[in-house]
């Protein structure tokens, strides 16, 4: 569990999941997070407690869960990583969806800021 900028892995998956959601949705609630990422809602209020202390997400105790101007950055840092690599993985290299999907999430967190800028250039390039 590698912490960059303060942030493990996990951490950083909860918040790209909070970050997709408010995407799709009004309201992000710990139900919401806890079926999507397949763990219980005790596991996940533990986190979204620990992503407010760091001030990364406003939540209430059974309330709604919004993320702060760093938690959404954070979180859309997160996500574009995951999908950048994952085009890099399945169109470049030819890896099965399926497969390129495990490793791009494994990827997503390791990956630097300045190579993450880079292979998203790299991918424009090739439209």
């Amino acid at each position: 569990m590698k912490i960059k900028n303060g942030l493990s892995s996990s951490m950083e998956d909860y918040l790209r999941e909070i970050y997709v959601l408010t995407q799709k949705n009004d309201e992000v609630r710990v139900t919401d997070i806890a079926q999507i990422l397949g763990i219980s809602k005790p596991s996940v209020n533990r986190a979204m407690n620990t992503l407010k202390e760091q001030g990364y997400i406003e939540h209430e105790h059974y309330g709604t869960i919004r993320l702060t101007k760093e938690g959404a950055e954070a979180g859309k840092n997160v996500y574009d990583t995951y999908k950048v690599v994952y085009k890099f993985l399945t169109d470049v290299l030819e890896v099965r969806p399926a497969e390129a999907e495990e490793e791009a999430h494994l990827l997503e967190h390791d990956i630097s800021k300045g190579t993450r800028k880079k292979l998203k250039k790299f991918m424009k390039k090739r439209k």
